[in-house]
């Protein structure tokens, strides 16, 4: 199964300005993969496991292995795509 992870803090401006962008396109591939926040204040451990050094930071896994990711904000339509290259490339 497929997971985005967001990496995130609260106090982090381009992850607020990305909340919006992640819930719509969670809405819209709903079913085709799991979405998932992950608070690097409150889930140190697993910002630690990811090597996550700043936010936000966007992870693709595969049955809990990393298979991309990127960091900082992006465009609606660059996270879509991002996303579906990605499932496209790992089925």
């Amino acid at each position: 199964m497929f997971e985005l992870l967001d990496f995130y803090a609260d106090w982090c401006g381009p992850c607020q300005m990305m909340l919006p962008i992640f819930m719509e396109v969670e809405k819209e591939m709903a079913g085709k993969l799991k979405f998932r926040k992950v608070n690097i204040d409150n889930e140190m451990e697993e910002a630690e496991k990811y090597g996550v050094m700043s936010v936000p930071t966007f992870v693709i896994t595969k049955n809990g292995e990393e298979i991309d990711r990127k960091v900082g904000a992006m465009p609606k339509e660059a996270l879509k795509r991002w996303i579906e290259d990605n499932l496209e490339l790992k089925l």
